[in-house]
């Protein structure tokens, strides 16, 4: 699949297709080229601040794949359309949620089972999982819609059983849905 393609599987509003590659498919892909980019920064900068460079550039990442998501929401990047697109994120049982409150304002569900998780472990990057993975969540709203706010206390990459994902759409009186 070209870059182009792969891109357009990330961010298009549409279902995926069979044949499109998934987000966990493609997060594998990009960890195996940032570990030995990891191992090498580490060795040269120290782990602190490798770990803090690739924090950076993980999230500057997030807002921009937020932003080009939003510019293809049909009616506009809102609550709704965000869990419109959840199905880009569970494709390929990556995934195990469980829904406890979806509507325009609130979208409050638990992942049970994160093959994301996994996967780092199994690649010996457990240690930077957050920095890969969870680390997103956040700056991905913030390009999607910055009215949309994620809550989340534990996670399943930091050891907890599930992860509590707690979004609210905080629009103000008067500011208009882009």
């Amino acid at each position: 699949m070209s870059d182009v393609a792969s891109q357009q599987a990330e961010t298009s509003a549409a279902p995926a297709s069979p044949d499109e590659m998934g987000i966990l498919a493609r997060r594998r892909i990009e960890a195996a080229i940032i570990k030995p980019i990891y191992e090498e920064m580490r060795r040269e900068v120290g782990e602190t601040r490798a770990k803090e460079i690739l924090r950076r550039a993980i999230r500057a990442a997030a807002i921009e794949s937020g932003r080009a998501l939003a510019a293809r929401a049909p009616g506009g990047a809102d609550l709704k359309s965000f869990q419109d697109i959840q199905h880009l994120w569970t494709k390929d049982d990556a995934l195990r949620i469980e829904v406890l409150e979806a509507n325009e304002q609130v979208f409050d569900f638990n992942v049970t089972r994160c093959r994301y998780a996994e996967t780092y472990r199994e690649m010996g990057l457990g240690e930077i999982g957050h920095l890969l993975s969870c680390n997103r969540d956040g700056a991905f709203c913030e390009g999607y819609n910055p009215a949309i706010k994620l809550e989340r206390t534990q996670t399943i990459m930091g050891g907890a059983s599930h992860c509590d994902f707690r979004y609210r759409f905080e629009s103000t009186k008067g500011e208009r849905k882009e």
